[in-house]
């Protein structure tokens, strides 16, 4: 049982971003470490991204930005410009410590990490930063030696980071998907599918499951889809589906994920850290179709990882055409048992205390300061 702690105010800078998979982690570590404070100050700083402004403001934390952007995959000039913004960013970084005043800096990956990391070892503040990917990213790579701690979500990470004190804490997930709503009757006893390419949907995807929707039909099978399109791909799936005669619900984007996860029987898929997290601490049967173009091939490892425990099936998009899912699907729909076995063996993978775990390790390293 976890004593809340009384005292004097705690501040603590999360840095990261860039993506919502890398701001979700932090703020639910934010979360559990407010449930453990009675005084605490939390401030994120990321980049200047919109969409990092609109997720913390949802989330109703407080947050400052700094100028940086990534240097891998560009030109001479671009990177110059990219090395600039990250002096510019650590001059920035320092300001905002002589402002808050940390007792703790937890960084979540993604470059706006980077230079509020390095800014903390070199002004001697104690820091932890969290890889929600199984192969670390370059900023975690640079920071997993100068940090106190590092937390990973796979224990494939550990070969990757040869230095750093690390320790497997899994990626934490957001509280209401760990209370997940039951429709009984809702979806009238038919087979679920959840596809979501992710919050931009994938294309790939998307064309794939019209395929293979229509391959099931006309095997006689019927099953309704929850269908996550993205914003640019919505009308044609939307025509698509009037067109084939298919029922489902297509949404560019689907606000209510612990409705859409709790109706689904298998969840099609890419394969980012969040969803690995969230699908293995639910235990939802799932295909995942990786981004192929993901840095170091990521997405590959974070699936392998899943599949490897049984708990998920996988298909490359190289590999990917209507036929194929069509036979993956099928096979789930009239073999349950078999459906019952991924899920059992995905929530043995699952860690859904993650958050929890870490915001444990956080207090003490605020402690020993």
């Amino acid at each position: 049982m976890t004593v809340r702690q009384r005292g004097a105010g705690v501040r603590v800078i999360i840095a990261g971003g860039g993506t919502g998979g890398h701001l979700f982690p932090g703020i639910v570590i934010a979360r559990e470490l407010k449930k453990r404070l009675d005084e605490i100050h939390i401030l994120f700083v990321t980049g200047k991204r919109k969409i990092e402004r609109e997720i913390l403001l949802k989330a109703g934390f407080e947050a400052r930005s700094i100028d940086v952007e990534g240097v891998l995959g560009k030109g001479f000039l671009p990177r110059l410009r990219a090395l600039v913004k990250m002096l510019i960013g650590s001059a920035q970084s320092i300001s905002i410590m002589r402002e808050f005043r940390p007792h703790l800096i937890v960084g979540v990956g993604g470059y706006p990490s980077g230079p509020v990391c390095l800014v903390a070892w070199f002004l001697r503040i104690p820091t932890a930063i969290h890889e929600q990917n199984s192969f670390p990213g370059l900023t975690n790579r640079i920071l997993a030696p100068l940090v106190k701690k590092v937390f990973i979500s796979f224990e494939e990470t550990r070969k990757f980071l040869k230095r750093g004190d690390l320790f497997l804490s899994g990626n934490p997930i957001r509280d209401d998907l760990m209370h997940l709503p039951r429709f009984p009757g809702r979806d009238n006893g038919r087979f679920v599918i959840l596809v979501t390419g992710g919050s931009q949907g994938a294309r790939a995807i998307n064309r794939a499951v019209v395929a293979a929707l229509k391959e099931l039909k006309t095997a006689g099978l019927s099953p309704f889809v929850i269908h996550q399109t993205g914003r640019e791909d919505l009308g044609r799936v939307t025509d698509d589906y009037r067109t084939l005669g298919i029922e489902g619900e297509v949404k560019a984007f689907i606000q209510d994920m612990a409705s859409a996860y709790a109706r689904a029987d298998l969840v099609v898929c890419r394969a980012g850290a969040t969803t690995i997290a969230e699908l293995a601490a639910l235990g939802k049967p799932s295909i995942l179709i990786p981004f192929p173009y993901a840095a170091h091939k990521h997405q590959d490892i974070n699936a392998q990882a899943l599949v490897a425990t049984g708990g998920a099936d996988m298909i490359l998009e190289s590999d990917l055409t209507g036929k194929a899912l069509a036979w993956r699907i099928r096979r789930y729909m009239e073999d349950r048992e078999e459906l019952k076995k991924m899920s059992s063996l995905a929530l043995r993978a699952g860690r859904p205390r993650a958050g929890e775990v870490i915001a444990e390790q956080v207090m003490e390293l605020i402690g020993g300061k």
